[in-house]
């Protein structure tokens, strides 16, 4: 099977439109940007496949993946009409698996991540109350070398002290005070035209995967090491 690679004419549409984000300009090109669409439509319907291949992915319809690239504008102070870019987002399939995969592309803001990006307020407290009771094991999972080579640091929402109902003195209050639990990468322009592309981006999921089925553990066990499922 041959790769989906990110066309050139994919990025020079979203140049373009950073330079033309009107209503008329885009109703000229709405082919190119058709073109582009369909481009970013099969490179996630082969992301997909490969990442079946070690993990279970809910979403059936790559095109339903993307988001959409108008701009609400009625709840956003960007008035713009258009978003600058394709973004995607992957979800794991079945209760048991929990995290998810996001994707977005724009020229000079290229890069992928994964992880917990707005977990409800009990996962988020069942969550803290696993690194608390676990710390050595957390750290033991986000200094992984392939997580510390593709990823860095973890990232996301902090509060800013701490929260609520855990010691402020905890030798792991840096990741207790997480909101929200992100691994990120990036990618340089030319990295997104690369032909392995979608190679590399399943890749770089797969790491990530001893972090996520610890917490999908987690979250569907209580303290008590008890199912919820």
């Amino acid at each position: 099977m041959n790769n989906t690679a990110i066309l050139p004419s994919s990025i020079s549409f979203l140049n373009d439109l950073a330079t033309n984000n009107n209503r008329d300009w885009f109703a000229d090109h709405k082919e190119s940007y058709l073109d582009a669409q369909n481009n970013m439509i099969n490179f996630v319907a082969q992301l997909i496949e490969l990442m079946n291949a070690h993990d279970a992915i809910e979403n059936a319809s790559a095109k339903k993946s993307l988001y959409r690239i108008y701009n609400d504008v009625r709840f956003s102070k960007d008035k713009l009409p258009y978003k600058v870019r394709f973004a995607f987002s992957l979800q794991r399939s079945s209760k048991a698996k929990r995290g998810g995969y996001y994707m977005n592309i724009q020229p000079g803001n290229n890069f992928l991540a994964c992880g917990f990006f707005s977990p409800n307020p009990e996962d988020l407290k069942r969550i803290r109350k696993d690194i608390e009771l676990n710390p050595a094991l957390w750290r033991k999972l986000l200094h992984a070398k392939p997580i510390k080579d593709n990823f860095g640091d973890l990232t996301g929402n902090q509060v800013p002290t701490f929260p609520k109902g855990f010691p402020k003195d905890h030798e792991a209050i840096d990741l207790i005070r997480h909101k929200q639990f992100i691994l990120r990468h990036s990618f340089t322009d030319a990295e997104i035209l690369a032909p392995d592309l979608v190679l590399k981006v399943n890749s770089i999921y797969q790491t990530v995967r001893p972090f996520l089925d610890h917490l999908s553990i987690v979250l569907t066990n209580d303290l008590n090491g008890q199912s919820l499922l």
